[in-house]
């Protein structure tokens, strides 16, 4: 199957790492399936991505709520008949807090999305893969940094993150099966809205302020491209992309 014949789904494709991944693919010829809680920021991903933009669909969604899940799922096979590639992207961050001073809400909402939002992607996108024809496809987890290294006060993202190491482990497992490949991308300092805050400096865990590199969001893009592009014979089990010089190594 050519890439001009494969539909991509991607979370959190209003902004950020998913725009660029959703422009990305289109320009190799995926049709692309835009998935976010706001239409206008879809719609403005759709415009980013020009002449290419042609065959997207925009489902607004919010990805912890299972009915609003099972409605993009539906209309993905209702409008292009089937699912090659899931990235599990949407992801969000509670404020910087001590751990003792976060509130259950505060917890509560990025697990819902994070966490238990991948699932429900995940178990969406096993029933359209597991019945289509040919059977198969990719699904690839947005896993971040804070999978095997935490920032301070970062604890509800952090075990969000370390989390989907676990799920995509287990979706690579119960996948095999089902000519089903899971893999995760762990980013580091991409320049998107959600990194901003690093040019002014942000909290280390020796308690000292400090800008931290970025690197093109571009190169995000290009590296689940390549993970998309493989045949389902091949997979990148776990890759990271981050800023050279930005401090993961010695975190801590």
């Amino acid at each position: 199957m050519t890439q001009e014949n494969k539909v991509a789904l991607i979370t959190g494709a209003g902004s950020g790492i998913g725009r660029a991944c959703a422009v990305t693919l289109l320009k190799q010829g995926y049709s692309v399936v835009l998935s976010g809680r706001r239409a206008e920021k879809l719609e403005q991903t759709i415009a980013a991505a020009g002449e290419v933009s042609g065959q997207t669909l925009a489902v607004p969604s919010d990805v912890g709520n299972p009915d609003s899940v099972n409605e993009v799922f539906e209309k993905t096979q209702q409008t292009f008949g089937r699912l090659d590639v899931l990235f599990n992207n949407a992801g969000m961050g509670a404020p910087p807090l001590p751990l003792e001073e976060l509130s259950y809400e505060q917890w509560k909402a990025v697990v819902d999305v994070n966490l238990t939002g991948a699932f429900l992607c995940t178990q969406g996108a096993f029933r359209l893969m597991k019945n289509q024809d040919p059977m198969g496809g990719r699904i690839i987890n947005n896993g971040s940094i804070s999978a095997t290294t935490p920032r301070p006060n970062s604890s509800p993202y952090t075990a969000t993150k370390h989390a989907i190491t676990g799920l995509t482990k287990s979706t690579s497992l119960d996948g095999r099966h089902f000519n089903i490949a899971c893999g995760q991308i762990d980013i580091g300092n991409a320049a998107t809205e959600m990194t901003e805050r690093m040019k002014d400096g942000v909290p280390q865990a020796n308690g000292t302020t400090m800008v931290e590199p970025r690197m093109d969001v571009q190169h995000v893009a290009d590296a689940v491209a390549y993970m998309a592009s493989l045949p389902l014979d091949a997979n990148v089990q776990f890759i990271t992309v981050m800023a050279t010089k930005m401090p993961l190594v010695g975190r801590g």
